[in-house]
């Protein structure tokens, strides 16, 4: 498989000599689902305005779909979806308009520009409010039009920083459920977020960042096999015994109707629950009581200190 993304010895210092990146190497598959995680201040966004061309670098490569980006500026560029952290539209323009004046920046006659437009505005449940303004839209209807205005001139890279930030839970749902039906499509996308929980749920490889270096890229499956355990909560409508048989696993009855279980790698939940069932209880829901994730990252992290 091709990639969609090489970079090589990127570094990036600013004028005050801070050293924003040193020297990262990374790669990601064309048609991947790939997330770049880190703290604040790790380096994620620079990463980013570098690859889509709104930071220069200070050193280092990067090729875009096999293009290189010093020598292909204006090609790259079109290959690139940017859905930005801040919202940077005009909030006193319509939304279709930014939508049909975002598409002419790539060259897009206004009649494809149209099509487009409506295609995504239906998508994204904005199409009847298409005359108003962008001021006049809700937190989530923004986010939107951040992610349709990103994909007007069709990219075969979708780069994502922070795209569900301070949206309701039903919103970001279904922007997942978008966002991986773009990915199956055959978009890549490159997603950061703070929310690790969405990286588990939609990435398929990963890279973590720490004050300028790449201090672990793996795929998430890999990455999540190095947890020794599994701390999880089991629910269920029927009130619980007071003792539990443990056998593989251990439990802890929380209340009446939820019992706390701590599974080791070697352990899969069927086996748990197959093991409860026959102690007549039956379990009608499971929640993880920690994001895995975020206990692998912060390990990473602090190992790399």
């Amino acid at each position: 498989m091709s990639n969609a993304l090489i970079i090589k010895s990127l570094t990036k210092t600013y004028a005050n000599n801070f050293h924003a990146l040193k020297g990262i190497d990374l790669s990601v598959e064309e048609g991947d689902f790939f997330a770049l995680l880190g703290n604040n201040g790790a380096g994620k966004t620079t990463v980013i305005g570098i690859i889509c061309g709104l930071l220069n670098k200070t050193q280092g490569d990067i090729q875009i779909l096999g293009l290189n980006q010093n020598t292909h500026i204006n090609e790259v560029k079109r290959l690139i979806g940017l859905m930005p952290q801040e919202f940077n539209f005009n909030p006193f323009e319509p939304i279709e308009e930014i939508l049909i004046n975002q598409a002419g920046y790539y060259g897009i006659s206004s009649t494809d520009a149209k099509v487009q437009t409506k295609i995504l505005l239906k998508k994204m449940q904005l199409w009847d409010k298409r005359m108003d303004i962008a001021k006049s839209l809700s937190g989530g209807m923004k986010r939107r039009l951040m992610l349709a205005r990103a994909l007007v001139h069709q990219p075969k890279i979708l780069i994502l920083d922070e795209p569900t930030a301070g949206v309701d839970i039903e919103i970001r749902r279904s922007m997942w459920s978008y966002l991986k039906e773009l990915n199956s499509s055959g978009v890549t996308v490159i997603l950061t977020t703070h929310y690790l929980e969405e990286a588990e749920h939609l990435c398929r490889n990963i890279a973590i960042l720490n004050e300028g270096n790449v201090v672990e890229q793996t795929s998430m499956k890999k990455l999540l096999a190095k947890i020794s355990h599994q701390v999880l909560i089991l629910e269920s409508s029927i009130v619980l015994p007071n003792r539990i048989e443990q056998t593989q696993f251990s439990c802890k009855r929380l209340d009446d109707y939820s019992l706390q279980v701590v599974l080791k790698s070697d352990t899969n939940i069927t086996d748990a629950l197959q093991i409860l069932s026959k102690q007549g209880i039956n379990i009608d829901h499971i929640r993880n009581a920690q994001n895995r994730l975020e206990i692998l990252f912060l390990r990473l992290i602090n190992e790399a200190v």
